[in-house]
């Protein structure tokens, strides 16, 4: 197998189902963070997104996965403080 068989890579996981379903969160395009050590599949996880609607964000390397889960679990957490009912959305702004 080559090397994009057995790349490793991150994404979605900050992105709650509901969200991800309704394409949007409060009316903001959503933001997928990518992690990854493979450039070519990094780049078609991004075509997905950008298909779907989204925006990816290259977040790096592959070591990066770690904070996105992190990330993600922080997000998964605050749903029921915010009463946003998983209907909430990390967005990067620049």
């Amino acid at each position: 197998m080559g090397s994009r068989e057995h790349a490793g890579r991150k994404a979605f996981n900050t992105t709650l189902a509901g969200t991800l379903v309704a394409g949007e969160a409060a009316g903001q395009q959503l933001d997928v963070l990518i992690a990854g050590d493979d450039a070519g599949a990094k780049r078609t996880i991004a075509e997905l997104v950008e298909a779907g609607g989204m925006r990816p964000v290259d977040v790096g390397p592959l070591r990066r996965a770690c904070q996105l889960e992190q990330l993600g679990f922080l997000h998964i957490s605050v749903q029921a403080q915010l009463g946003a009912g998983f209907g909430s959305a990390i967005k990067l702004h620049w």
